[in-house]
């Protein structure tokens, strides 16, 4: 029993043995290949610059569709109001009256009543037409209701809107919705269109890693037909190629992050301008985290794929027959 111990142990520790042997063997293959690369900085940088900027752009423009999906989704509570506006006949003690029967709905929140001369102050320190609205003999604006439903489907505020126009004494109702529905249809159309251009600029990116990695399949060409003589795997000889197209990825990757924050930032000062004067809310910030790392993890996976690609049709071309 006593002698076995030993035995088992060393049964256990050699596969130890092996598996920090070939993590060893992948460490100095990944640092030999990035030794490679840092050996013709002008070309890698080339290579990088044009799978970053090929990652940047749609990444950019997934940021601008959830910068803006962002500061919609904050509108649509605010959109979903409904304007009621009475006949110009009818006095304040009929507004008040009507906000009570509509504020018993179980289907409203709240509701406001703008008084028709509020309103006519209101349009007259915005519009600036003071002489004109001076000189009409009565107030032409009716009372208002602004009505907070308690739903903001677009289907629920529409039947609340019909439900409203059929009461006694209101004129007119204005539903607020339709320019967010079309905001929302413009920002789904950016994110598929985003959705595209990764897919297309990403098989750029195949095409360029698989194209950089033939150019080095060229230059060692030599010494992969001496260790395929000697009998090496395939895994052997795709695996410093595969490191290859990783730096290649992981640089574009994080450059393409680089590049795109950095376009942010020149941009934010002129929005952040433009959305004061619109009064918005809307403010761009740096790449978000999971964009970020999508597009870093994207650059990866690409190159990998460009690189195994390339190694394998090499390698089934230089199969022996």
């Amino acid at each position: 029993m006593s002698r076995s111990t030993p035995a088992r142990g060393a049964s256990r520790g050699m596969p130890r043995e092996a598996l920090r042997g070939r993590l060893d063997q992948h460490r100095d293959e990944a640092v030999d290949s990035l030794r490679r690369l840092l050996a013709a900085p002008l070309s890698s940088l080339l290579t990088a610059a044009v799978i970053a900027i090929a990652l940047a752009l749609p990444a950019a423009l997934q940021t601008l569709v959830e910068t803006a999906s962002g500061v919609a989704a904050g509108w649509d509570r605010e959109a979903s109001r409904i304007s009621v506006f009475m006949g110009l006949d009818r006095d304040r003690e009929e507004a008040r009256e009507l906000v009570g029967r509509i504020e018993g709905r179980e289907d409203v929140i709240a509701v406001r009543l703008i008084p028709r001369d509020e309103a006519l102050e209101q349009f007259r320190e915005q519009s600036g037409l003071e002489t004109v609205l001076d000189s009409l003999e009565e107030n032409p604006l009716p009372h208002t209701l602004v009505v907070q439903p308690t739903a903001s489907s677009p289907e629920a505020v529409s039947r609340l809107g019909e439900a409203l126009e059929g009461l006694d004494g209101v004129d007119r109702v204005r539903l607020d919705r339709a320019w967010l529905e079309r905001l929302q249809a413009l920002l789904a159309t950016g994110e598929r269109l985003a959705l595209i251009l990764f897919g297309l600029l990403g098989a750029g990116v195949l095409l360029i890693v698989g194209n950089t990695i033939r150019l080095a399949i060229a230059s060692r060409r030599e010494e992969i037909a001496i260790t395929q003589l000697i009998g090496a795997t395939d895994a052997f000889i795709r695996r410093p190629f595969l490191y290859m197209g990783l730096w290649y990825g992981l640089f574009g990757g994080l450059l393409a992050v680089a590049l795109v924050n950095t376009g942010l930032l020149l941009l934010r000062e002129p929005v952040d301008h433009l959305a004061a004067l619109y009064d918005s809310g809307f403010d761009l910030d740096w790449l978000p985290l999971d964009i970020a790392g999508a597009t870093v993890g994207l650059g990866v996976l690409l190159g990998l794929t460009g690189a195994w690609f390339e190694v394998g049709r090499h390698l089934r071309a230089t199969a022996p027959r």
